[in-house]
């Protein structure tokens, strides 16, 4: 074989979202795009503000001298200090633009963080179901991903995640609203976790950081609010990007925010800034950089998708579907009605709908609906899924 034994053995594992996709592809092409209902990917389908699109026209019609030279390769002074001035009143800390880096979207931060905090046998702990690429994120940077179930109903089970915790783990990663259940972990259960964290890292004498993975901040419903991570646990960091909330998740611009208050705040900023240039990212897009400058904290019209969650929520449960109702992100994570969830999502796909199924999240029994799509293509599913809950009853 020309390629690696392991990227060989990754292929034959490829991400059940990517496979859905791909099978989506090859549908709709035989069928017509309007005739499959495709729910497989969390691809934003909102317009970004009209804020966004004035200021990519004004930088992109500068002809102001170095705009496309080299930067600092954390990223331009002026969009950190954008960033961290938010971030201030976001998370009530008071975090400076030395305290945050420009990434390539919040994959690239993760792995900056990762590759920066992680020895070879470390132990990284998520609660599943959970973003499936987090396995080969832990992965490339020698550490070693270990999840932990959340309870029924997808909420932190702080007990389970302080019985996974050893003397090899380095760090907690979550990510709240939560992809695939659309969960948002309270502020009662963060200050548990972090008192719990605090208190494991004294009795094993090592610093547990807590890494909050936030793309679906800004996705909410019901007055929800998605609580601080740095006032949960001082040892925290924020891995985010704008692909969701202003809608651009092609321009891969996203940013790190460690804690001001962080033990070895000097130690992680520097790793980090080698980190983003060593793997290979280089630099957070220039282009993109200034742009979100200029929009800091707008975001597409997000309320569309509170009226396509009911839609679908309400059209399931009167199929007989059983669900949490999600309170953010735009997923929704319902059991499959047979224990095989891999086998329902197939008669899904008989009738030309495509979602994902749980296993792939590390949540067997359960299947992904990822809600960000038209509307009618919510309303024209409505018949096919209820077909195939009537076949399993």
């Amino acid at each position: 074989m020309t390629i690696s034994k392991k990227i060989e053995s990754m292929m034959s594992k490829s991400s059940w979202i990517r496979k859905m996709f791909e099978e989506g592809a090859k549908l709709k092409a035989m069928h017509g795009a309007k005739n499959v209902f495709d729910f497989s990917l969390g691809n934003p389908n909102l317009a970004p503000p009209e804020s966004f699109y004035t200021a990519l026209s004004e930088i992109v019609n500068s002809r102001e001298a170095g705009k496309h030279g080299y930067m600092p390769n954390i990223g331009y002074p002026h969009v950190r200090k954008s960033v961290a001035d938010y971030l201030s009143e976001e998370q009530g800390a008071a975090v400076t633009a030395d305290e945050v880096i420009m990434t390539c979207g919040a994959a690239g931060a993760l792995n900056v963080i990762l590759k920066t905090i992680l020895d070879p046998g470390d132990e990284v702990i998520s609660p599943a179901p959970y973003f499936v690429e987090y396995n080969t994120y832990v992965d490339n940077h020698g550490g070693v991903l270990k999840t932990v179930m959340t309870k029924p109903d997808f909420t932190l089970d702080i007990d389970a995640i302080s019985g996974a915790i050893t003397d090899k783990t380095k760090a907690i990663l979550i990510n709240s609203p939560n992809n695939p259940t659309g969960q948002v972990y309270s502020e009662d259960s963060l200050k548990q976790l972090g008192k719990m964290l605090e208190e494991k890292g004294k009795s094993l004498n090592r610093t547990i950081y807590l890494l909050s993975d936030e793309p679906y901040r800004k996705i909410v419903y019901d007055g929800i609010k998605v609580p601080s991570i740095f006032a949960s646990y001082r040892e925290s960091i924020i891995a985010t990007s704008y692909s969701k909330d202003i809608s651009i998740p092609g321009e891969r611009i996203g940013f790190i925010a460690v804690n001001p208050q962080a033990t070895y705040k000097p130690a992680l900023l520097g790793g980090m800034a080698l980190s983003n240039r060593i793997l290979g990212f280089v630099n957070a897009p220039a282009l993109m950089q200034r742009a979100v400058a200029a929009v800091q904290g707008m975001s597409a019209d997000l309320s569309a998708y509170t009226r396509k969650r009911d839609l679908l929520c309400n059209g399931l449960a009167e199929s007989g579907y059983e669900f949490t109702k999600p309170a953010g992100a735009f997923y929704l994570f319902p059991k499959s009605p047979i224990a095989d969830d891999v086998k329902f999502v197939q008669s899904l796909q008989e009738e030309l709908i495509l979602t994902v199924p749980g296993s792939g999240f590390g949540g067997p029994g359960h299947f992904r609906i990822a809600f960000c799509v038209d509307d009618e293509t919510i309303i024209n599913a409505m018949p096919g899924f209820k077909r195939v809950m009537q076949k399993f009853r």
